[in-house]
Order: C-alpha cells, then structure tokens, then sequence
C-alpha cells in the first residue's frame, strides 16, 4: 500500500501550509488504506480536504499576485480527482488506484517546488497570511520585488512626500 509520512523535507516553515500539507497526508493515508467498501467516503474526504488545501493557497497567491501556473496545477489536480471519483462512483475503480499510486510523487514534488516559491515569496514580501495583509516596513526595510507584490502597495498621496515606497507599474 503506499502511503506518505511527513518529514522535516516536506517542512516550509509556513505554519499554515505545513498544518494542511499534514492534513493532506492524513486524508490520502487514510483514502490509500481503505478497504475497497470504504474508499470512497475516503476519497471524498481527501477531495473535500484538497480543495479547502488549494482555495487556502490560491486565496494567498490572488492576495499578492502570484504567477497563475501554481493555481493551474491545483486546477488540473482537482478535476483529475473529481473526475475519478465519478468513474469510482460507477464501480471503475482503475484509474483510483493509479492515481493513489502517483499522488505520493506529484505530492512532494509540488511541495518542495511550487509550494516552498510561494512560501518564500510570501515571507520575502512579509506577507502575513493569517491576517491577508503585509506587515509593516521597518525603517530603511524595502519589499521584495516580484510576482506583482508591490501593487499591493497603496499609491503614495500627493503630499510632495517621497518618503514611501515607490509602487511598480505592471508590465504592458
């Protein structure tokens, strides 16, 4: 049977994210391990959990204006499961396994690829994700440049004052 086991490898240091990344592993653990008249309460659980997982993320990835390939791939991953869970509805339960097979790989993979970039963004821009909103600057601090974080930026008022941060202009 194959399973996930969380790791110090699997860690972002994103308190959020590796609490719903641990609970990712429990749902498919647990969807991996059922028996075949229990797999699909199971896997809804698991589909139930990943789309909370992804809205949690794609929530923090619209808030700062992240590259939109991330959110694709939650995408893609989640109508692959819907769409499986509809054929295991109607008794074809192949596919299911091959994907219980290969969701361990794409699992850590995405982990340690997209989610720590996002991760990593998100604490150079000093994102604050239980709040949705940017800590303060200390003095002297800049932001982080990248992924259109500096939109998020209020424009300066017209005071004459050029003491705030100057906000980028996106790309035309």
């Amino acid at each position: 049977m194959p399973s996930l086991t969380w790791n110090a490898s699997l860690a972002n240091d994103l308190a959020p994210m590796d609490a719903t990344h641990r609970e990712f592993i429990e749902c498919y653990n647990a969807a991996a391990a059922a028996a075949p008249e229990a797999f699909l309460p199971a896997f809804d659980r698991l589909i139930e959990h990943t789309q909370a997982h992804f809205d949690l993320e794609n929530g923090w990835m619209a808030a700062v204006d992240f590259p939109g390939c991330h959110r694709a791939e939650h995408d893609r991953v989640l109508a692959v499961m819907l769409d499986i869970r509809k054929r295991v509805e109607r008794g074809d339960r192949f596919l299911a396994r091959r994907l219980i097979e290969e969701l361990p790989a794409w699992f850590e993979n995405h982990v340690n690829g997209m989610d720590a970039a996002l991760a990593f963004h998100l604490a150079s821009i000093g994102f604050d994700v239980e709040s949705a909103s940017l800590r303060p600057l200390a003095d002297g601090e800049q932001r982080g440049a990248g992924c259109g974080c500096a939109s998020m930026n209020a424009p300066e008022p017209a005071t004459g004052s050029s003491d705030a941060e100057p906000v980028a202009q996106p790309a035309a």
